[in-house]
C-alpha cells in the first residue's frame, strides 16, 4: 500500500508546475487487489494499458518470491525493447529480474531481501546499499520510503532539479539525499532539527554557502568543539557536515544552471568553489555529467 501511495503521489497529483502525466494502475487482472494493509485497491487497467506507457513502475508485493505471469514478464519485456523506462523500487525489483531485464546490470532492492534476489539472479549485480540504480532505461530503487527517492530521481533526470525541488517540497521531503540503506535512510538537509543550535547554524550555512564553511566555523557558531559538533551533525542528519555541504553546493548549482544564464564560473563561486574547474569535477563526478551539458539540458533561462 506504501508503493502506491508513493508513485500516486508524485505522479497522479497535480499541482506546483507538475507536468501533466496519465498515470494509471494496471494489472494482469484487473479489479479488486488485496494489500498487506487489508484495504483492497481497484485496479481498472490491464496489461494492454502498458502498450503506450513512456514509464512503467514494477511495485512490490507479498508474492514476490513466486515470479510473475508470463504476460507480465512479456509486458514488461516489449516495454524495455520498445524504448520505455522501466523501473521497479523495493521487491518489485525480483520482477524486472524475472525478465531478464536486469542480466548484467547493477540493480538494489530492501535491503533484507537483497541476498535473496543475488543468491535467484547471479547474473544481476546486487548493490544493497544504494538508495537507487540508474542503468539508463533500467532503474531500481530500495525499500519502503526509497521509492519517494527514485520517483525524485526520475524527475530530476527528466524535467531538473527544479521540477524535482519544487514537487519535494510540496510533499515535505528532502529532493535529494546521499548514502544508503546502511545509513537507515537518513535525510541529509533536516528542515525540522530538533537542536535549535544545530539549526541555527545550518539555516546560516545556506545563507552563506558562498564563504568556505570550514567544519570548525560551524562547531564555533553551534558554541560546540569540533568533535562534539561532528557527533551531533551525523545523529541529526545520518550524514557528515562535508557531505551535508557538498549535496547543498551541488544542489544549489543545479538551480542556478537551469534557471539563470550566469558563466559557470560565476555558479561556481555563488556556491561556494573556487572555480569552474572545481565544480565540473564535483559535479560529473556526483551527477554524471558536466555543468554545460546539464544546462543545455534543463535551462528554463530566458
Amino acid at each position: 500500500m506504501l508503493a502506491v501511495g508513493v508513485v500516486t503521489e508524485v505522479f497522479a497529483q497535480h499541482g506546483v508546475g507538475l507536468p501533466d502525466f496519465d498515470f494509471a494502475l494496471c494489472a494482469d487482472r484487473p479489479g479488486p487487489a488485496s494489500t498487506d494493509v487489508g484495504v483492497p485497491v481497484t485496479i481498472t487497467h490491464g496489461l494492454d494499458r502498458l502498450a503506450a506507457a513512456d514509464l512503467l513502475i514494477a511495485l512490490p508485493g507479498t508474492d514476490f518470491r513466486t515470479p510473475p505471469a508470463a504476460a507480465v514478464l512479456d509486458a514488461l519485456t516489449a516495454a524495455h525493447e520498445r524504448g520505455s523506462l522501466v523501473a521497479a523500487h523495493c521487491v518489485g525489483t525480483f520482477a524486472l529480474a524475472a525478465a531478464g531485464l536486469l542480466d548484467g546490470r547493477r540493480a538494489t532492492t530492501h535491503w533484507r531481501f537483497a541476498d535473496l534476489l543475488a543468491r535467484r539472479h547471479p547474473d544481476v549485480t546486487v548493490e544493497p546499499d544504494a538508495l537507487y540504480i540508474d542503468e539508463g532505461r533500467i532503474i531500481t530503487g530500495a525499500g519502503a520510503a526509497a521509492g519517494f527517492d527514485m520517483c525524485l530521481h526520475l524527475l530530476r533526470r527528466e524535467y531538473g532539479a527544479a521540477m524535482a525541488n519544487a514537487v519535494a517540497r510540496d510533499m515535505v521531503l528532502p529532493s535529494h539525499r546521499e548514502g544508503g540503506q546502511a545509513q537507515y535512510l537518513a535525510a541529509p538537509v533536516p528542515e525540522d532539527c530538533q537542536d535549535e543550535r544545530l539549526a541555527e547554524v545550518l539555516a546560516w550555512a545556506r545563507e552563506h554557502l558562498h564563504e568556505p564553511l570550514p567544519v570548525a566555523e560551524l562547531a564555533r557558531r553551534a558554541m560546540m568543539s569540533k568533535r562534539s559538533f561532528a557527533r551531533h551533525f551525523t545523529a541529526a542528519t545520518g550524514t557528515t557536515p562535508h557531505a551535508w555541504l557538498r549535496g547543498l553546493r551541488l544542489s544549489s548549482a543545479e538551480e542556478l544552471l537551469e534557471t539563470t544564464d550566469l558563466p559557470v564560473e560565476a555558479i561556481a563561486r555563488r556556491v561556494g568553489y573556487g572555480s569552474a574547474a572545481v565544480l565540473r569535477e564535483q559535479f560529473v563526478r556526483r551527477r554524471g555529467v558536466p555543468p554545460r551539458s546539464y544546462r543545455r539540458s534543463f535551462t528554463n533561462a530566458p
